[in-house]
This record gives C-alpha cells, sequence and structure tokens, in this order.
C-alpha cells in the first residue's frame, strides 16, 4: 500500500478547504506539513512571516476579506502565544481563522516538555475572548474530518478562530495514499423567520425616527445591495458600526456617518433622539455604542431590532424588542422583499438631515488653540482628501490602533461592500501592530492596492514584516505619522493626569532608514504638495512605499489639540 505522510495530508486538507495560501513562522514541530507545503507548492503557498503576531494578523485580514477561514501555522508554546492576538482579534471581530499548532509529541506530553502548554486553557472558550473551539488531532487517519470541523466552526454562526493541535508524531505518522480530504464546506445560513420580519415591519410602520446600523463579517455584494435596496425603499439613514465603515457606502445619500470612536457629536444626539434601532451584523459593542451610552443596556430607550447570525449572541447584551437569527445577507435580502411603505415615509426629513450631518463632519475644523504653523505645510484632512482622489476605488485600506487613525475615520469615504470589494481591514478589539501585516497579506492574496495608515508606536509592533513583503512580492503604501508618542494613551493621560507625562513618550529611529532597510522605498513629506506627488510615485511603483509625515504631540486628533485637552483638565481642578 502506497502511503504518504500525515502532515501532506494535511495540506492537501487545506487545498480542498479553497485555501490557496497560508500564512506562519516555521518550527520544527511541523516539518511534515512544511513538506506538505513544497510537495502541494503549485496549489497553496505558504508566506514566512517573521512574527507570530504579525502572521496570525495577516491570517485574521485574509479572513475578513474572503469571509473563509484565514489560515495561520504556528510552533508551541512561544509561537503560539505570538500569535494570540490575532486570535483576540478574529474573536472580537467576528472573522473566520483556523491557527494550526505544532505541538510536543505525544510520548512526552504532560511532562512540560521543551515549549508545551495547554492550549485548551489559553485558547478555550472558557476564556471568553479567544477560539471558539479547541481540538487536538492525535489519529492522523482522522486529520480530514478534524480539518473540515475547524472550518466549518469557524464559518458558521457567529464567525470566528478555531485551534488546532497537532502533535509532531502524529504529523510523521504514514497515512494510505487514498485517503482523501473531506468536501469543502460552506458556511450554513440561518433564514430570518418571517414572524420576525413581519414584527420588524410593524415596528418601522410605527416609527418617527428610525436608524439603521449596520455592520459585522460576513457581507458580501450582494447582501449588501439588498441592504442597499431595503434601505432606499424605506428611505432609512444608514449608520456602519465601528470599523465595519465599508458595509454601507459612504457616498451613498442616506449614509448617516460611522458609530464608533470619535463619533460625530450630531450623529450620536440623533442615535440618542432615535426611536427605532435597526443592528443588522452589529454585535452593538462598547466601542459602537460609546460605552453602552448611545443604546443604554440591558434595555435601550430605543425599540432595538437586532439581527445576528448566532442565537445566543442575541438579548446577551441588549434585550431587544425583536431578536431575529438570521446571516446578515439573507436577513438583507427578506428585508429587501419586504413591500414598500404606501406612503412616503414620515421621517424622510429626517434620514436628510443625518446625511448632511455626515457631510458637515467631512468639512475640516480648524483645531481650537493650535498656533499658526505649528503643522508646517501639512494638512491632514487635505492628506486623506489626495488619497479619496487617487487610490483605486477598490484599494485596501488598513489600520492599526491609535489616534493616527481617526483623520481616515473621519475624513475618508469608503467604498461599499456593495460595489464588489471589501476595503476596510481594521481591529475592533483595539489591536496595534494590525495595519502593517494586514496591508501586506491584502496584497498578496489579491494584488489590489493596499494602503496603510501607522502612528509610530503602531508600526514599529509590526514593521519588521516589511520584510516578509520583499521576500514574497508583496506591496503596501504606508502612511506613518510620527508624533513621538503614544498618542491615545499620552490624550487619555493628559485628560486624567494633566502634565504628568509617564510611560508615553517614544524615542524613534530613522523610518525612512529603517523602511529601505527592508528594501521599501521612503520618502519623508513635508507639504501636501510634496504627499500628493509622493503618493503618485507610490501607485506607480513595483515595491511597497513608506511615506514618513513628522508631526507634533499637539495634533492629537481631528477635534481637539493636546494643549486644550490639558486646559480643560486642569480647570476642571
Amino acid at each position: 500500500m502506497n502511503s504518504k505522510l500525515a502532515g501532506h495530508l494535511l495540506v492537501e486538507c487545506l487545498v480542498a478547504q479553497g485555501v490557496d495560501i497560508a500564512f506562519g513562522v516555521p518550527g520544527e514541530s511541523y516539518l511534515a506539513v512544511l513538506d506538505g507545503f513544497y510537495r502541494s507548492r503549485e496549489q497553496i503557498r505558504f508566506i514566512a512571516c517573521r512574527n507570530e503576531g504579525g502572521a496570525a494578523f495577516m491570517a485574521e485580514a485574509h479572513g475578513k476579506l474572503t469571509r473563509r477561514p484565514g489560515v495561520c501555522l504556528v510552533t508551541r508554546g512561544p509561537g503560539a502565544t505570538n500569535a494570540s492576538i490575532g486570535v483576540h482579534t478574529a474573536f472580537q471581530d467576528s472573522t473566520p481563522m483556523v491557527l494550526l499548532v505544532g505541538d510536543v509529541g505525544s510520548d512526552c506530553r504532560d511532562r512540560e516538555a521543551f515549549q508545551e502548554m495547554d492550549y485548551s486553557v489559553y485558547f478555550g472558550p472558557s476564556t471568553k475572548g479567544m477560539a471558539k473551539r479547541v481540538e487536538r488531532i492525535d489519529d492522523a487517519n482522522r486529520i480530514p474530518e478534524y480539518i473540515s470541523r475547524a472550518f466549518a466552526t469557524a464559518m458558521n454562526g457567529r464567525p470566528g478562530p478555531v485551534v488546532l493541535v497537532l502533535p509532531e508524531d502524529m504529523l510523521v505518522q504514514p497515512v494510505a495514499d487514498s485517503l482523501a480530504p473531506l468536501p469543502r464546506v460552506e458556511a450554513v445560513t440561518p433564514f430570518p423567520d418571517p414572524a420576525g420580519i413581519s414584527a420588524l415591519q410593524q415596528l418601522l410602520e410605527k416609527a418617527e425616527r428610525p436608524l439603521l446600523i449596520a455592520g459585522g463579517s460576513g457581507w458580501d455584494a450582494a447582501g449588501a445591495a439588498a441592504l442597499q435596496a431595503f434601505a432606499e425603499r424605506w428611505q432609512l439613514p444608514v449608520g456602519n458600526a465601528f470599523r465595519f465603515q465599508d458595509t454601507f457606502d459612504n457616498h451613498h445619500p442616506l449614509y448617516a456617518g460611522d458609530v464608533g470612536i470619535g463619533i460625530n457629536p450630531a450623529l450620536a444626539a440623533n442615535i440618542r433622539n432615535s426611536d427605532l434601532i435597526i443592528a443588522i451584523g452589529a454585535r452593538l459593542g462598547e466601542m459602537t455604542t460609546g460605552g453602552y451610552t448611545l443604546l443604554q443596556a440591558p434595555r435601550s430607550q430605543q425599540q432595538l431590532v437586532h439581527i445576528l447570525p448566532q442565537g445566543d449572541e442575541l438579548d446577551r447584551v441588549y434585550q431587544a424588542d425583536v431578536a431575529i437569527q438570521s446571516g446578515v445577507n439573507a436577513a438583507a435580502q427578506a428585508l429587501a422583499a419586504l413591500p414598500a411603505p404606501a406612503a412616503a415615509p414620515r421621517w424622510q426629513a429626517w434620514s436628510r438631515q443625518l446625511n448632511a450631518d455626515y457631510r458637515a463632519n467631512l468639512v475640516p475644523q480648524r483645531l481650537a488653540g493650535l498656533s499658526e504653523g505649528i503643522s508646517g505645510d501639512i494638512d491632514l484632512p487635505r492628506v486623506i482628501a489626495s488619497l479619496q482622489r487617487q487610490l483605486p476605488a477598490d484599494a485596501v485600506i488598513t489600520n492599526g490602533a491609535g489616534n493616527f487613525a481617526s483623520w481616515i475615520h473621519r475624513y475618508f469615504q469608503y467604498h461599499g461592500v456593495v460595489k464588489g470589494h471589501k476595503t476596510q481591514l481594521a481591529p475592533t478589539n483595539g489591536a496595534m501592530g494590525y495595519g502593517v501585516p494586514a496591508g501586506i497579506a491584502a496584497n498578496l492574496a489579491t494584488g489590489r492596492t493596499a494602503f496603510t495608515i501607522a502612528g509610530d508606536g503602531d508600526f514599529l509592533m509590526n514593521g519588521q514584516e516589511l520584510a516578509t513583503a520583499l521576500q514574497h512580492g508583496g506591496k503596501s503604501i504606508i502612511l506613518l505619522l510620527n508624533n513621538g508618542v503614544y498618542g491615545t494613551i499620552r490624550m487619555h493621560q493628559e485628560r486624567e493626569y494633566p502634565n504628568r507625562i509617564s510611560g508615553t513618550q517614544l524615542g524613534n529611529p530613522d523610518f525612512c532608514q529603517l523602511a529601505a532597510a527592508y528594501g521599501y522605498a521612503a520618502e519623508r513629506i513635508a507639504s501636501n504638495d510634496e504627499f500628493d506627488a509622493a503618493l503618485e510615485r507610490a501607485l506607480a511603483r513595483e515595491s511597497g512605499t513608506l511615506l514618513e509625515i513628522r508631526l507634533p504631540p499637539d495634533i492629537i486628533s481631528t477635534r481637539a489639540t493636546l494643549t486644550t485637552i490639558t486646559q480643560a483638565a486642569l480647570a476642571r481642578g
């Protein structure tokens, strides 16, 4: 009987699930799997990254883009713990992902062998923030079963990460050549109960100031088009949940703005004044609800219709007036099929006002207390306007966590998934260091333009992945806003402990030289005119590009300077 290694079979199973790219850092614990990648190199690429955290972020970004599990491979112990930041991101962002962990051999398990740890404890569902499921494959003949279940679990219900542990000795076991992968699994789509849709319609017909909040993972172009058709038929204003700003097209006349950190104060007031919230796909977490104040938990003042794909998420934080378990695309199709209202909705003026408030928020304001010339010839809203003009409509915009992201969140108008592409990759769990690897992964996987905005602290958490881009032919454009501080923490520090700086200042390298060492072109930008030309060159360049803008710490947000925040804190006493 002809045979192959279990590690070879595992890679065949990944290919059968439609995986053509996987990310990871190699380890001796899964050499047989690496050999499987070599054996199947015409069908699947293994992208060797420089840190497991960067690799896990790449896999998470790939899951966001494709709506199928991104795959990350790491070795035991330190490799797995490094990758945990990507697992946590996938969990809170509801992103399908599979983490494969090479482990100690079964002959030395439970002896605290080299790099041994208990992955069920570290990643398991009991953590309430890591993996949906953790399993160990001890029998090589069951690899097809475990891989199939991992992909199904990652996609079904509320999408999320699954961890599979691979003992080293299991991976080198021979299995029959005839042992084949199971067929590709597809996500099971729950369809909405017609009674729930009818109850939603009844609430909508009685409403005076309704608002639809869309977000979450899993949207496809048809679902986004159905959502848009529903909004148009009923003239509903639509806001996008925190860091899901591409769910509904920002250029649409019914768009009301993003519901997240740095929310437009006018939109926040309108959410509070709304009498009906229809939330589809959005968990209504802390960031989307302004710390559970825009909608009070557990029972909001507004009537609430909540639509999510997993039943145990409904009524968990917010007790909804109508709770509907459904996939987002199926729910949108059902809503689009509702007959048009008999008369023009009475909230048309309300919808127009919310869109007018959104468009007014796109107009830059002069930051109070900012001295003339403090930012030189750089005006960040104009920088974002240049991105809007020059980036292709299908460009992927990525960012990590920090106040630097507020500029693109407020001023950039994301093209919606309705236009055929997901265009925003950003961590709702606020993970620093996400943007750089996410942009590289997006470009490697799709070939589309990837643009990353990063802060200096954020960039240095995973800047080493520029080497991964160079090695594997990836290209991204990185705008680095360098202000020499951990900006978000410094802002909060001045608000709570004014003029008591501790732990938030940064001593930085020369970022242009650093990027050049990694094989990226690099330019330091001192004016908006320079940025326009540099972005044009970056888009035409075959290699990646880093564009650095140096800013004073005082330019800390789109609405206030660090000085005014400090002054307000001192005035409070």
